[in-house]
C-alpha cells in the first residue's frame, strides 16, 4: 500500500517548511515557527476529506486503536470484538488499556462475520472493532444494527483500506469512531503516523488529551496547562505530519492509479473458472490497494502462492501462513507472553485460544491469496504482470 512509491517534491517541500522554522514539535514555541502548524494542517485535510467533524493525530496506527479506545473510556476487563485476521496491532492496542480481545471469525469478506460478532456478546462488551484488511470493509451495516441493538460501540480500523468507500462514505467515518496508519508501507505515507476521526466531540477531546500526557490545550502557555486525567506521549512530530500534507493531496491519486491496475489484474484472472474474488459488501467500494482471491482448496493455494513466486509475481501474500496477521501463529497472545505482569481482568477473561475452535476462518484463509497492487507500475508490466498470474495458477489447477 505504498504511498512512498511517489515520495517526490511535495513532500519534501513541505518538510522543508517545518525545517525551516526550527520547530519539529506540533506543540508550544508559537513565537518561533512562522506560522507553521503541519499537525493541525494535516488535521484540517483529514476532516475534510473523511468527512468527519474531527480528526486527531498521533505516532502510528497502533496508537491510534489505543487512543480511540481509551477516548471512549475502554479500560480493565472491557471486552473487545475483533476478526482473527487482522495485525496484531489490533490485540495489542487493547491489552495496552487492560481490556480484553475477543477474537471471532471471518466471512468471505475477509472481515468480520457478523454472525460470529451477535454470538460472542456477553455483559462485559463494550466495542466492536471491525478491521478494513487490504483495502474493503466489513459489513458495516450488519455490524452497527448489532452494536445499536446491544449498545455497543463501533469502532472502524481503516488502517489499510484509507479511501475506500460504505454507502458514500469514507472508511472510517461509519461508526463511532475511525483509525488510520500513515506508516511506510500505507496507501498514504507519513513515514510513521496515525490518526483517529470521529463525530463525537466528547471523544475528539478526550484523545487530544490522552495523547500529549492529559494536556487540556488550553491558553498559549504550555506550561499553564491543565491535567484533567492521566494521558501518555502519542504525539506526531511535524517533520512526519509535514509528509502527510503531501500525501493527503494526493489519496484519490494514488486510488485511481490502484482501481485501474486492480482492475486489469481481476479481469485476467476471471478467465480462470476455479478463481473467486473477497465479497464486498453491498455498497461498498474498495480502495483496490490489493487484489484477494481464493482457490478452491488450501493444497491448490499453496501451490498457486508458491508458482507465482516461480512466475516472477511479487508482493503475493498466503495470510494462513504469516507470522504476523492471522491467529495461528499468535502464541504470545495465546500464552500470554509480556514482559510485564499482565492485568488480573485479562488472565482470568482471555479465552483459551488454543483450544478455540476457528474453523469458519480456516476455511477462507487457508484459500486466500492477496496480491498488492502497486503505483509504480506501468501499463506495460502490468498486463505482463496478469498474463504471468493466469499461468501461474493455471499451472497448478
Amino acid at each position: 500500500m505504498p504511498g512512498f512509491e511517489f515520495f517526490g517534491d511535495k513532500e519534501r517541500a513541505e518538510v522543508q517548511k517545518v525545517l525551516d522554522s526550527g520547530v519539529l514539535m506540533r506543540y508550544g514555541f508559537d513565537g518561533m515557527r512562522g506560522d507553521q502548524w503541519k499537525a493541525l494542517e494535516l488535521e484540517e485535510a483529514l476532516t475534510k476529506r473523511m468527512e468527519v467533524g474531527y480528526a486527531q493525530l498521533v505516532s502510528s496506527g497502533t496508537a491510534a486503536l489505543t487512543v480511540a479506545l481509551a477516548s471512549a473510556g475502554i479500560g480493565a476487563g472491557d471486552e473487545v470484538i475483533m476478526p482473527t485476521f487482522t495485525f496484531v496491532a489490533s490485540f495489542e492496542s487493547i491489552l495496552a488499556l487492560g481490556a480484553v480481545p475477543i477474537l471471532v471469525d471471518v466471512d468471505d469478506t475477509l472481515t468480520l462475520n457478523p454472525e460470529a460478532v451477535e454470538k460472542a456478546i456477553t455483559p462485559k462488551t463494550k466495542v466492536v472493532m471491525p478491521v478494513h484488511m487490504c483495502g474493503s470493509m466489513a459489513n458495516l451495516s450488519a455490524l452497527k444494527a448489532i452494536c445499536d441493538k446491544h449498545n455497543l460501540l463501533l469502532l472502524e480500523d481503516a488502517c489499510q483500506a484509507i479511501g475506500g468507500t460504505y454507502e458514500g462514505k469514507p472508511l472510517g467515518s461509519y461508526g463511532d469512531l475511525g483509525c488510520f496508519s500513515f506508516d511506510y508501507v500505507k496507501t498514504i505515507t507519513c513515514g510513521e503516523g496515525g490518526a483517529v476521526i470521529t463525530n463525537n466531540e466528547q471523544y475528539y477531546k478526550n484523545a487530544d488529551h490522552y495523547s500529549d500526557h492529559g494536556h487540556d490545550h488550553i491558553g498559549k502557555d504550555r506550561g499553564a496547562e491543565d491535567h484533567p486525567f492521566l494521558g501518555y506521549n502519542y504525539r506526531i512530530s511535524e517533520l512526519h505530519a509535514a509528509v502527510g500534507v503531501a500525501q493527503v493531496q494526493r489519496l484519490d491519486e494514488f486510488i485511481a492509479i490502484q482501481k485501474k491496475t486492480y482492475t486489469i489484474l481481476r479481469n485476467a484472472l476471471s478467465t480462470i473458472p476455479e478463481v473467486t474474488f473477497r465479497a464486498v459488501p453491498e455498497g461498498g467500494e474498495e480502495n483496490y490497494s490489493f487484489l484477494s482471491i481464493f482457490l478452491p482448496t488450501e493444497e491448490q493455494t499453496r501451490k498457486a502462492h508458491k508458482a507465482l513466486g516461480e512466475h516472477s509475481v511479487d508482493a503475493c501474500f498466503y495470510w494462513y501462513a504469516n507470522n504476523w496477521h492471522y491467529y495461528k501463529k499468535w502464541a504470545h497472545l495465546t500464552n500470554l507472553t509480556s514482559l510485564g505482569k499482565l492485568p488480573n481482568e485479562v488472565k482470568e477473561q482471555l479465552p483459551d485460544y488454543s483450544k478455540s475452535d476457528f474453523s469458519k476462518s480456516d476455511q477462507w484463509i487457508s484459500r486466500t491469496i492477496s496480491c498488492l497492487v502497486k503505483l509504480g507500475w506501468t501499463e506495460e508490466e502490468v498486463e505482463e504482470r496478469a498474463a504471468n498470474m493466469v499461468k501461474a495458477i493455471k499451472s497448478v489447477l
